[in-house]
């Protein structure tokens, strides 16, 4: 009887076990051998639940674990955790791994493999500032930084601001550097904690996902909230106090004070490993793979979720888009295509959605700056709507900006910025965007109306509208 191949995944969280687990249910053991190693203490999480378990919305770390070490094991998937991989062999098909189980320096060995996938996510952008490395400044990448964090707000918090200065005044200061979707979403985490929240960002708006004029209604909804957000500020350093503990932050222009501070700057692919060995890697610095999720130009090694590129199917290029979504799907493709079936992964649109307090904000597809990179000629539209029949209690304002090609019409992006039922709205636009609607043919979409759903028109066909008559008008007579 054949031996078993190995499949190799380095990479415990959403690619590769979901890699892994695809895999498995079609090759039994005995013919495949599937090994995984994770250099952290827990596999198969969500991140993106991290703010919302500091805030309290989630209860219990548990909670966010899709399925732990032992469950995988249970599966026949050889997960070792507190195990790194420091170095790839590619022409030997080998990986080098240090085992750190005892806390200790670890004991190094190569481990084979007739398949490797590689899924080593992103890490966090932390520049190189004074006082960073300070107790007290928090990431929120890991469910380990998650933790720490959780545990020493729980610490500190009856300490009412004695760390910050100017402190000792009862109140509870939080800084959060960066204001794209985890500073959002870590400020509303501390608003829910009762703390006075100050968000630090270097942009013209908050939430560069959005063009400028969007992000506008983003910054004017968080300070009616009481959430400092200070824009076009560059952090300089982080303020420390006598114990050598972060207490504040400082720009050109001021100073924070601050009982702690939250890094949302975003992520970089983590792929240190990959151009060691010589892989193929993007602009962004992500890999670069083939639609079946295979690095290219190596027919069995294969990558997925944070650390690749994809393609932008609204501009037509390579595009870094670190979201669970597609980490997830890329694994199952990956999965499926070693256990012997075929699967494909076309692109992405650019689809996020996020909220902070009852702030919903959403994109899809292209903003004006990205279309224009790409030598797009658009017209652009922005309309204010409800999320309710105008008549029916409890309805909100929505604003819609929807971006069209000239002459043909065709959607390349829609942002949406409001309250209850305004973000998913966006899967609305998304949609058509897969489908390379028009905006004219948006306007056509049947959609379900009720009062307590939505007015007469839905505010995204209001944007289609809007966007086809202004298409029209842009047309040489």
């Amino acid at each position: 009887m054949a031996a078993a191949e190995r499949m190799v995944v380095i990479g415990g969280d959403a690619t590769g076990m979901s890699a892994a687990s695809q895999a498995r249910r079609l090759k039994k053991p005995e013919e495949l051998e599937i090994v995984a190693f994770e250099r952290g203490h827990f596999a198969s999480f969500s991140a993106c639940g991290i703010p919302y378990w500091v805030g309290g919305d989630v209860t219990g770390r548990d909670n966010l674990i899709a399925r732990t070490p032992e469950e995988h094991r249970a599966r026949s998937i050889d997960l070792r955790m507190h195990t790194e991989v420091t170095e790839l062999d590619v022409p030997g098909q080998r990986v080098r791994v240090t085992e750190h189980e005892d806390g200790g320096p670890g004991t190094q060995r190569w481990v084979g493999y007739d398949q490797l996938v590689l899924a080593t996510g992103a890490r966090p952008v932390r520049p190189p500032l004074p006082g960073i490395e300070a107790p007290g400044v928090y990431g929120v990448q890991t469910l380990d930084d998650g933790q720490a964090l959780i545990d020493a707000l729980e610490k500190n918090e009856d300490l009412a601001g004695e760390g910050a200065p100017g402190g000792g005044d009862g109140v509870r200061r939080a800084v959060v550097v960066g204001a794209g979707y985890i500073g959002v979403e870590m400020a509303e985490a501390f608003v829910n904690r009762g703390y006075q929240v100050t968000v630090i960002d270097r942009g013209q708006q908050p939430m560069s996902t959005l063009d400028p004029d969007m992000g506008a209604l983003v910054y004017d909804a968080m300070c009616a909230m009481g959430i400092e957000t200070v824009r076009n500020a560059s952090v300089t350093r982080i303020l420390t106090d006598a114990r050598g503990r972060a207490a504040g932050v400082a720009t050109d222009d001021g100073e924070y004070p601050a009982d702690v501070v939250v890094l949302g700057l975003g992520v970089r692919p983590e792929t240190e490993l990959a151009a060691a060995a010589g892989l193929p890697l993007g602009e962004s610095g992500g890999l670069l793979t083939d639609l079946a999720m295979r690095v290219r130009d190596h027919g069995n090694i294969w990558s997925g979720g944070d650390c690749v590129e994809v393609l932008n199917l609204v501009s037509g290029r390579p595009q870094h888009v670190p979201l669970g979504t597609h980490a997830n799907k890329h694994g199952q493709i990956i999965g499926a295509n070693i256990g012997g079936d075929y699967a494909t992964f076309p692109g992405i649109v650019g689809t996020a959605v996020s909220k902070v307090c009852d702030l919903e904000i959403a994109r899809t597809g292209l903003l004006e700056r990205q279309a224009a990179a790409v030598g797009l000629q658009f017209e652009t539209v922005v309309i204010e709507s409800t999320s309710r029949a105008g008549y029916y209690p409890g309805t909100k304002p929505m604003h819609v900006k929807m971006i069209a090609e000239r002459r043909s019409g065709r959607v390349l992006g829609v942002q949406i910025v409001g309250r209850e039922n305004a973000g998913k709205r966006v899967d609305i636009a998304a949609v058509a965007l897969h489908a390379g609607m028009t905006a004219e043919q948006m306007t056509g979409l049947d959609l379900g109306y009720a009062p307590p759903f939505s007015p007469v028109w839905d505010p995204v066909l209001v944007a289609a509208r809007k966007a086809s008559a202004a298409v029209r008008a842009a047309r040489p007579n």
